[in-house]
Parts: structure tokens; sequence; C-alpha cells
């Protein structure tokens, strides 16, 4: 926590353009060196070196509120994982000390399936990115998301969820407050949910050969990991044993519609006290 706290402190200053010789174009990141350098299509700029946090570049004129979603997205993963993190896109709860994660793509109601546990009494553990402390050798313990949770005008309606300010002019979503609250210390993550859209409400287990592909599945977070970390194919495959032998794992498939979450939420909410015991 207090390795995560003193490098991901940010202040205002001036960002380089380059790093390693290398000149970062609008749109893109770069990651060498154990530095982190991105420039936004915008002009926002991120820099982070080991042990002095992140400095960012406001440009003249820019939406403010677009700061803090870089700062907490693409930029805070990749400094996590030069720090000896792994990040997984997901959202998730804690269940009786244990935390259970919800992944799938943009659109598939991470937030919204977390967010709507609340009701039930379930605590956010994190929204959008889960990292694991790949220093730990007592389990994989995961960190308390840093993140505020995110969510749609319907979506809040449906979660249960109070919300809070606007995020950014054009998101149109909100800053939510969830039900049941937050939590701030780490925990052990205890089950891995895929969630998948289809006509019939269903729980799967995920066993075998199909647990290594299933965590292949994981979006932008798995890119960010790639370059800061450069692992080779073995280290990747002690990884991914390593998840696989410790996580539980199970694809939730559910319609995505205003009349079938109450079901949805309800089975979750059932599978997940006792999955990953």
């Amino acid at each position: 926590m207090a390795l995560l706290a003193r490098e991901t402190a940010w202040r205002h200053g001036p960002v380089p353009r380059d790093l390693d010789g290398i000149t970062v174009p609008l749109g893109h990141r770069l990651i060498a060196g154990g530095c982190y350098l991105q420039w936004s299509d915008s002009g926002y700029g991120y820099y982070h070196a080991p042990g002095e946090g992140i400095v960012i570049e406001r440009p003249d004129g820019a939406d403010p509120d677009e700061e803090a979603l870089w700062l907490n997205g693409s930029v805070y993963a990749g400094v996590a994982c030069l720090n000896g993190f792994l990040p997984l896109h997901a959202s998730a709860v804690a269940v009786d000390g244990r935390v259970i994660a919800f992944t799938g793509p943009t659109g598939a109601g991470k937030s919204t399936l977390a967010a709507g546990l609340g009701q039930l009494g379930l605590p956010l553990f994190c929204d959008d990115t889960l990292l694991i402390d790949l220093h730990s050798t007592a389990g994989l313990i995961v960190m308390p998301g840093h993140k505020r949770l995110k969510l749609l005008p319907d979506a809040l309606r449906l979660a249960g969820a109070a919300a809070e300010a606007p995020v950014g002019a054009e998101t149109g979503k909100f800053y939510a407050r969830p039900a049941a609250g937050d939590l701030g210390q780490p925990l052990p993550l205890a089950g891995l949910v895929f969630l998948e859209a289809g006509a019939e409400l269903a729980w799967h287990p995920v066993r075998g050969a199909e647990r290594f592909v299933r965590l292949e599945d994981d979006h932008y977070t798995q890119a960010i990991f790639h370059e800061a970390a450069q692992p080779d194919r073995a280290t990747l495959f002690t990884l991914r044993a390593r998840l696989a032998g410790q996580v539980a794992m199970a694809r939730l498939v559910r319609p995505i519609s205003v009349e079938g979450f109450a079901a949805s939420l309800a089975l979750a909410a059932e599978r997940i006290r006792e999955f990953g015991r």
C-alpha cells in the first residue's frame, strides 16, 4: 500500500516529449527503462520515473475532468506494472474477507453488477482495475481500488447507487457511491467470474485448460503489463499457472436487459458466497 501510494502520488509540471530518445506522439505511450510516458490526444502528458511519482502536464483549455480518467486508468495500470503488480480489467466485491472479481469487455456490465451487489450487503472492492500483488508469497493478494465507481444513469437506478459528480463532459456517466460502501485493505483473491451475454441465465464453472485460455482474455491491461514487464513465454506460463491454480473461475451468462438484471444479480450473489472456498 505504501509503495503504491508513493509511486502514484502526482503533481503538475512539465513532461518530456521523448523517452530513451524516442519521441512519443499524441495519443501514444511508451514504457522503457522503468519509466512511463504518455501523451493523450488532447495534449495531456503523464510521466513516471522510479521513486518520483507521476508528473502531469495539463494543456491550455483542456477539460480538467479528463485528467483523472487517464491518471486512474492506463497511467495507474502502467505504473503499477512497473512496481511489481499485475492489473486485471475487472470490478470486484468483498465477500467474507475474500475478493470475487468480475471481468469482461467494455460494456459487459462489470461495474453495474459489482455496484448492484451492494444492495445485498457486499461492499465494493474495486472498479475497472484490480491489482494483484506479485510480491506476495502468501497466496494471491489484491489491492483495494483507488477508483471511484462510474455508472450510466440507467445503471445507477439498477444498482441502487447514489449519483455524485458527472464523469467528464462527454462520457454520460456519473461517479457513484455504492450501497454497501467500499473497503480499503488488501484481501485474498478467491474467484474470477467472466461475464458473457446470452439468452439464458446460467453459471458455468471454468475448469482444466480453459482456465489458461480465459486468462489471456484481459483486454487493455494485459497489453500494458506486456509493455512494462516484458515477460517471456516461460514467465507468462508460470504466472498463469499460479493464477489458475489458486483462483476459482466461472462464467456468468446473462441477458443484457433491465428485466433480467435482478435475476442475474440474485444468481451471482448466491453463487459467489461459497465460490472459491
